[in-house]
């Protein structure tokens, strides 16, 4: 085996062997089974792995899978050049060093002479690496001090506070509403947004206990029918016509209220239930525009317009048809039970044999099903989620010819949705049959029962016949209310996912007692801010005053945190330490909306929406008038193409602004961020996705945007920030340098080198770095 050094000392060895079990107990090890085999083979005697790290990546960036493993007593890593373990026993100096930067993480294990080893790593892999990380220290202290080690403190969520499992960024808490299984209960919940409509509700109640009843008339007239009229018929006795006409009308009288009865408390109770979908509708919407940008970051859109769409539609057919129908089923089994007592208690004993093994059934199936319904939710948002994809991507598929690509993921996401659907169509095609057997089986029974009856004059044939209608109905109406059973547990499950949202609490909360800010100048204050997503640290001790009017660019490598500072800026996110102030203020002591009505934004990718190009500039500012607009439109250098288009300022842009080029979508942007006047602007890479040509216009727009303006500015390209007032460096979360562009160049820091790199680029002409306009700065009217 190679190694650093031929063997540990026996005192540590001694202290590790001693220590390794209590260790253990709450580490517990985590080998991958494709490298047990091998790291077995490594292990001394009594030696004990407590935490490992799968590798994807080679010391060239390549991918290539490695392992490294931390036992009670060394670190292990395999070494692909040699296909041999390497290990570094403990020894007093060492350290187990984590970086990431740009999607790329390191382990470096140092000791006071220099690095012993490094590996490279992608994110994917980095909550391991932070826990073999520490671990290692843990281990390493108490192995060279001889004492029994503590558990690590937990990592806990960032949202919520709740401890997160080790090698997870998952928190368990917030992701409730994925391993939560779906309760009949939550229906229950509906309530809140039926109790205004509680009124038509009751009315519909009492109109279905009416027409229930109205429908139970008719076989009751049909005892003396056979027993006044048509047996003694039979027997030679003429038929009274006035009584048959008295029969016949209130048979047909009875029909008619039961119409009537029934049109009224259909239409009532569809009228509420459709208000009470249009409410759950509307207020899951407008609790998901106040949801923080962190829950979208994990949701699909298809997923969610499934929820919105599709569970909401269910929910208003489950309250309007399917409820009403399982009432009327209970309303008329519950009098249809009443009347065969009375008519004969041991014949309605009878009737009711089958009902126990019925309840037995339902309750054997109901989770089942409840279960199956919502994956078959969740799969059929898998299956909306790939149109969501695709269709609004359609010339980037085409571009790429990846059409059946695209119609084999549909084709699988549909497979997966029929396989579901099969699993959930098997239980309910034995359940459902099962119940009408059953039913079939008691009334066989009261047949037999009954024409025991008859032929001991326990009864009549009328009072048989009546019954036999009664039966017929109690167990049809039985045989409807078990397929209830279905609609109740689709409607559960399509509640819980509403729920999921509406229970889901925004990271970016409205503070409780909110403060209003003072007139806005623009003045930012940043201090001490520190951000952490899951286990990853992104900015830490950021410390940043922003003068107003002031222009500040912000450059840096990929991954530096440049956006993270940002989104924090826009409270977008909410700093995990410290905090960011405008004039003073906390902005989480003030009210969003307020907040943000200060601040402009002009993305590289700018989003139109459907509909006009005046609609899209007077998104910020829905009442400006047609001069405001067209000012704001002039003044980002869009009014001269946009005059050139057929309808002007009528005319749709498309879906996503796909009618207009890249350029005018951007001109379109920053008139959309003039016409709202704000006293903070934000340019993300605002000139990086155009032609030269059409730069030199969004730049000439831009001088009018910034003017007099807070203005901090992302570029990737650093000649276009070159007359910013300061320039701030940011390098793996922390800012390392700030000054303006020369001040810089002369420190010949991190800066210099990130500019000299790009003009290396430019020299060999690389055709990514075309030359800039710099963006300049008009001091006068700042």
């Amino acid at each position: 085996m190679n190694s650093h050094s031929a063997s540990p000392s026996a005192a540590v060895a001694g202290s590790a062997s001693a220590l390794s079990g209590a260790y253990s107990d709450y580490l517990g090890p985590a080998v991958p089974d494709s490298w047990r085999a091998a790291l077995d083979k490594a292990l001394a005697s009594g030696e004990k792995v407590l935490a490992s790290l799968s590798l994807d990546l080679d010391a060239r960036l390549q991918f290539r899978p490695g392992l490294v493993a931390l036992t009670n007593s060394r670190l292990m890593a395999w070494d692909a050049t040699t296909q041999d373990w390497q290990s570094w026993p403990f020894r007093d100096g060492m350290q187990l060093r984590h970086r990431d930067h740009a999607g790329v993480a390191s382990l470096d294990l140092v000791d006071p002479q220099g690095k012993l080893a490094g590996w490279r790593f992608t994110l994917a892999q980095d909550p391991a690496a932070r826990n073999l990380a520490d671990r290692f220290h843990a281990q390493l202290e108490c192995v060279l001090a001889g004492r029994a080690p503590t558990p690590p403190e937990p990592l806990t969520c960032p949202t919520c506070d709740a401890p997160l499992p080790a090698g997870t960024d998952e928190c368990p808490t917030c992701a409730r509403e994925i391993h939560t299984p779906p309760s009949t209960w939550t229906l229950l919940r509906l309530w809140r947004f039926a109790k205004p409509y509680k009124g038509q509700l009751l009315a519909g109640f009492i109109l279905t206990l009416l027409s229930t009843g109205a429908t139970l008339v008719p076989p009751y007239l049909t005892m003396p029918l056979m027993d006044e009229v048509l047996i003694p018929f039979q027997n030679g006795v003429p038929i009274d016509q006035h009584k048959v006409m008295m029969l016949l009308g209130g048979l047909f009288g009875a029909a008619l209220v039961a119409w009537s009865l029934g049109w009224a408390k259909t239409y009532i109770l569809a009228l509420a239930s459709e208000r009470i979908g249009a409410d759950l509708r509307i207020t899951t919407y407008e609790h998901l525009q106040g949801l923080s940008l962190e829950y979208f970051g994990g949701k699909r859109t298809g997923d969610l317009m499934s929820r919105i769409g599709a569970e909401t539609d269910r929910i208003t057919l489950f309250l309007s048809l399917q409820l009403l129908d399982f009432a009327t089923d209970v309303l008329m089994i519950t009098m249809t039970a009443a009347i065969l007592i009375s008519i004969n208690p041991w014949l309605a004993l009878v009737t009711l044999v089958p009902l126990p093994f019925i309840a037995w059934l339902i309750h054997a199936v109901r989770d089942r099903l409840r279960y199956g319904f919502e994956q078959v939710d969740r799969v059929w948002s898998e299956v909306t989620s790939v149109l969501a994809d695709t269709i609004p991507g359609i010339r980037v598929v085409k571009a790429f010819a990846q059409e059946k690509r695209e119609v084999n993921r549909f084709r699988d996401a549909n497979l997966r949705n029929l396989q579901v659907n099969d699993r959930v169509n098997r239980i309910w095609s034995v359940f459902s049959p099962t119940v009408t057997l059953a039913t079939e089986v008691g009334l066989l029974i009261v047949w037999g029962f009954g024409i025991w009856l008859v032929a001991d004059k326990s009864i009549t044939v009328g009072v048989l016949t009546a019954f036999l209608t009664y039966i017929s109905r109690f167990y049809t109406r039985l045989d409807s209310m078990s397929r209830i059973v279905s609609f109740t547990q689709k409607a559960a499950a399509g509640a819980k996912r509403i729920f999921d949202i509406l229970d889901h609490v925004s990271s970016v909360p409205e503070p409780v007692k909110p403060q209003h800010l003072p007139a806005v100048t623009g003045a930012i204050e940043v201090r001490k801010v520190g951000f952490r997503h899951g286990n990853r640290t992104i900015l830490k001790g950021v410390d940043l005053n922003i003068k107003a009017g002031e222009m500040i660019g912000l450059v840096g490598h990929s991954g530096s945190g440049k956006s993270t500072l940002v989104n924090l800026i826009c409270r977008f996110y909410d700093v995990t330490d410290g905090s960011i102030r405008i004039e003073g203020v906390d902005v989480r002591a003030v009210p969003v909306s307020e907040y943000r009505r200060n601040i402009g934004l002009v993305l590289q990718e700018p989003f139109l929406f459907f509909g006009t190009i005046a609609e899209n500039i007077a998104y910020g500012k829905p009442d400006a008038s047609r001069d405001e607009i067209v000012a704001a439109a002039r003044a980002a250098h869009a009014h001269d193409f946009i005059m050139r288009l057929p309808h002007g300022y009528d005319s749709l842009v498309g879906e996503r602004g796909q009618a207009l080029s890249g350029g005018e979508r951007q001109r379109i942007s920053i008139a959309r961020a003039l016409l709202i006047d704000p006293r903070i602007l934000i340019l993300d890479e605002a000139t990086s996705a155009v032609d030269t040509e059409t730069e030199m216009e969004i730049q000439a727009a831009l001088e009018n945007l910034i003017r007099g303006r807070t203005t901090i500015a992302i570029a990737h390209r650093l000649s276009t920030l070159r007359k910013a007032d300061r320039l701030v460096v940011l390098d793996r979360g922390q800012i390392v340098e700030i000054g303006n562009h020369e001040a810089l160049m002369e420190k010949q820091g991190a800066y210099f080198r990130l500019y000299e790199a790009q003009s290396r680029k430019l020299d060999d002409g690389d055709p990514k770095e075309q030359p800039r306009v710099p963006l300049h700065r008009t001091h006068a009217n700042a």
